[in-house]
């Protein structure tokens, strides 16, 4: 049964994440930790971190690493294959629609009016990580760690895996002697 739960929540939140990874997370986040209780909100966080580090579709890394984290091999393609296989399907189709359509206002209207959705549900992700982060290191950390970032991904233009490596390189040798 935790098979038929894993492809649920995989397929579903991935069927419904329109705009790709980024719409996706909030809505894994929501099966992963608050439905099924996979992981919880500080392992959500550290496997997204790690996850953003690696190489390739945020929302099939997240399926890969619950899946095995849950039932082995078999999860591994079972939350893989939910997550791949709605994006494939609806791809084709909607690609098809949208190009016979594509002058229609209906389909102008839905593609822009569902970004300020998807804006509100980051947001809402973006905070709940925020929290977690003030719980775990503290304010004054989070912040300067997060005015940091912010100027080196916007000031300098610096690719957000090296800030990544340097969260895990600080996170990992100087954290432990302050704790």
């Amino acid at each position: 049964m935790v098979s038929v739960y894993l492809f649920l929540g995989f397929f579903i939140s991935n069927l419904l994440g329109y705009g790709g990874g980024p719409a996706s997370i909030p809505l894994m986040y929501e099966e992963i930790v608050t439905h099924y209780h996979w992981l919880t909100n500080s392992d959500f966080s550290k496997m997204l971190a790690l996850g953003n580090a690696l190489p390739g579709p945020i929302a099939t890394k997240i399926a890969a690493y619950v899946g095995y984290d849950i039932l082995g091999w078999w999860g591994f393609f079972i939350a893989l294959f939910a997550t791949v296989f709605p994006s494939a399907i609806a791809l084709i189709v909607l690609l098809k629609i949208i190009q016979r359509h594509r002058q229609s206002l209906v389909v102008k209207g839905m593609t822009l009016l569902v970004q300020p959705v998807v804006a509100i549900m980051m947001l809402l992700l973006t905070w709940g990580l925020v929290k977690d982060s003030f719980g775990s290191l503290g304010i004054i950390q989070s912040v300067v760690i997060g005015l940091i970032t912010l100027v080196a991904l916007t000031k300098f233009k610096l690719h957000p895996a090296f800030m990544i490596v340097a969260a895990f390189i600080y996170g990992g040798f100087i954290i432990p002697y302050f704790s």
